[in-house]
């Protein structure tokens, strides 16, 4: 192309130059011999504009071969980024469905916490004693960005039931649990602050830790608010700090001078949470203004302040006996913080309320196909709804499971929990003494064995329980009800 248009510009101006010729035959050959000189040049020109042309094609070529390979190289690694779940959409699941029935053929009034400690946060083992239907369902949407900073955004969707229709929507618990964004490598972190990542929105802390065969948090922080994590202010020591926002909506404010007007009290918990090698040191300072003007009871004051505190140990080891894992805590509050599981959760908790909880459990193989998983979760409290009541309870909890085939595995539960009671008459109910015993067989299927944490899997079961009689007198708990009592 680019030789043909000089040619052809070349031959029209020969033929004007041709046409206004009329005279001597000399003129006609200068004229000649000019026009072959200009086409000689024309073509010249021709050659060397289509050298460049070459020479640019072959540079662009090499251009974008080279852009090519970078946007390649790009592609993998966000490939790979996304592979491990470091950028783009990832979707995380936990659901749980279980069909309860009892030896006359009728759906039974069960639950982890169905014994008279359940209401203090008293556990007993999960296996074959769950019959409700809970899923939750989490996205994440992961950014990384040119300066390296990344962003995580999140969304906690739940709902449970414990109807065994297919729908359920009038009954349904259906709840945004969780919706917040965090950032972390940012460039412009130095020091103490060079790996630590920010965040706000609602939320549950990153750190909790729970006893999955109780169905029971070791501790449980969760709200609305903003914080950052993994300062690093010495070799060995990392912290958190965050303050958390909850609603005592469950406890409202009677304003005693608008009879019939309510509100809500808002409480707020500071948090440092600290660790130290495998050592944890968490602290919490509460404060919910005008709790304290809520008529909880007779002659009693509600807590406007609290405090709790936790020392836990993450052992990479079980209990430095052999390959697994345990972890140890003890958890001590005061006013609102006697709340020691959800922390700051409850508004009726009494200004003098004390309370200490113990928790303790841990997971290792003790044969090639055999592994087992023990549990302690105990606790002792006072003046927590009114003054002098005493709530004290202590359980133990062992998980036992034999790999038999790739895909099939038995499942057994032992637990007790000793409960002494004395509510002091606060809301109708009576002091109670005694213990809870269960034993549960679970015949289940996976896809693979291999660990208590391999999911998904189905099973079937049968559990065995009973209770000292005197527990059904407690009048708060599943325990007591028609057809539900021990003892005899």
């Amino acid at each position: 192309m680019t030789f043909k248009t000089p040619l052809a510009i070349a031959i029209a101006a020969a033929s004007l130059g041709m046409s206004g010729v009329a005279s001597a035959q000399m003129t006609m050959e200068q004229r000649f011999a000019e026009l072959e000189a200009r086409i000689e040049a024309a073509e010249q020109r021709a050659d060397a504009a289509e050298r460049r042309a070459e020479i640019a094609e072959q540079s662009q070529s090499t251009a974008v071969a080279t852009e090519s390979d970078a946007e390649i190289e790009e592609r993998l690694a966000r490939v790979e980024r996304y592979a491990d779940g470091e950028e783009g959409f990832s979707f995380n699941v936990y659901a749980r469905s279980g069909l309860l029935i009892g030896e006359d053929g009728k759906s039974e009034n069960a639950g982890p916490y169905l014994t008279p400690a359940g209401g203090e946060g008293g556990a007993v083992g999960r296996l074959g004693n769950e019959p409700d239907t809970y899923a939750e369902a989490i996205f994440n949407y992961r950014m990384q960005f040119d300066n390296g900073a990344k962003a995580l955004y999140r969304t906690m969707i739940a709902d449970g039931t414990t109807s065994s229709n297919d729908w359920t929507g009038g009954e349904s618990d259906l709840n945004v649990r969780q919706v917040f964004a965090e950032f972390s490598d940012l460039p412009s972190f130095t020091g103490a602050f060079e790996n630590a990542s920010i965040w706000a929105g609602k939320r549950f802390d990153r750190d909790n830790f729970d006893i999955h065969w109780l169905d029971s948090d070791v501790v449980f922080l969760a709200g609305t608010g903003g914080g950052i994590y993994d300062m690093q202010l010495a070799d060995n020591w990392k912290s958190n700090l965050s303050i958390y926002g909850r609603s005592f909506s469950d406890y409202p404010i009677i304003d005693r001078e608008n009879p019939g007007l309510e509100g809500d009290t808002d409480n707020l918990i500071l948090t440092s949470n600290n660790y130290f090698g495998n050592w944890q040191w968490m602290v919490n300072g509460m404060s919910a203004a005008d709790n304290d003007e809520r008529d909880i009871d007779v002659g009693q004051t509600a807590a406007d302040t609290g405090f709790h505190t936790m020392i836990a140990y993450h052992g990479d080891s079980f209990f430095g006996m052999g390959e697994g894992n345990f972890k140890a805590a003890v958890l001590h509050g005061q006013g609102l913080g006697a709340e020691t599981k959800s922390i700051g959760s409850r508004g009726d908790l009494t200004d003098d309320a004390t309370s200490t909880r113990l928790a303790l459990y841990g997971t290792t193989y003790i044969a090639p196909q055999w592994r087992v998983a023990p549990a302690i979760l105990a606790e002792t409290s006072e003046d927590r709804y009114v003054q002098g009541d005493k709530y004290n309870w202590a359980g133990l909890n062992v998980r036992l499971a034999n790999e038999l085939t790739q895909n099939f595995e038995m499942q057994y539960e032992a637990g007790y929990q000793w409960m002494d009671l004395d509510p002091q008459g606060y809301s109708g109910r009576n002091a109670v003494d005694g213990g809870f015993s269960k034993f549960t067989i679970a015949p289940t299927f996976k896809p693979e064995v291999g660990g208590f944490w391999q999911r998904p899997e189905i099973r079937l079961f049968t559990t065995f329980s009973d209770w000292d009689d005197d527990l059904n007198n407690y009048g708060a708990s599943s325990l007591g009800n028609e057809g539900f009592t021990g003892g005899q």
